[in-house]
Order: C-alpha cells, then structure tokens, then sequence
C-alpha cells in the first residue's frame, strides 16, 4: 500500500516488494494507492504523472493495481473480493478502469 498523495511512499514500494519477495516468493503482489479521495483533489496534471508511475510499478511488479479510499469505501471491497478469490482461487472478476480521476483498477 502507498499514498497515492505522497512521492516518498510511492517511491518506496520498489524496496518493500524486494523485502517481501525476500522471505514469500510465491505471493501474489497487489498494489493498492490509498487516499483516492485527496489524490483527485490535485492537479489533472499531477494525477497523470502519479497514476502513470503507479501503473508502471505495478506492471514491473506484475500486480493487480487498485486506487482506494477507506474514507469513502472506494474499492476497498473490490480488494477484500479479489485477494480472498486469489487465495483460494474461487472465480471473480473485476473491470479494468484506466480512467484518470476515476479509481483506477488495472492487471
């Protein structure tokens, strides 16, 4: 998890993965970009360069990326749904939204 309205942490989650990795090989990375509900507040410019980055991790990192808010309950139970589908491996399907400004949902 990360702010998707703080750099530092974004920056970050490269170094929590590779710490992670280091003692579960076999998990399934989800990234999840917390406080939506600030994020679409900034800048459309800001909110590309951010959602761009995130999507880039996330590739890298070969996860599910989710935007979040828990204040706002945004996506908050679409994550529960898919990590308890991914656990034990129960069919459920999400829809992919790439829109900026929307919360975003990508595999």
């Amino acid at each position: 998890m990360f702010d998707l309205t703080s750099r530092c942490t974004s920056n970050s989650v490269v170094e929590w993965y590779k710490e992670a990795r280091k003692w579960n090989q076999t998990t399934i990375p989800v990234l999840i970009g917390t406080k939506f509900d600030d994020f679409i507040q900034l800048c459309i410019d800001l909110q590309w360069t951010i959602a761009n980055e995130a999507r880039n991790y996330a590739k890298a990192l070969n996860a599910t990326l989710f935007f979040s808010s828990a204040t706002y309950n945004i996506n908050v139970n679409k994550i529960f749904k898919f990590i308890t589908a991914k656990l034990f491996d129960l069919p459920w399907t999400v829809e992919r939204n790439l829109t900026v400004g929307e919360p975003i949902i990508d595999f």
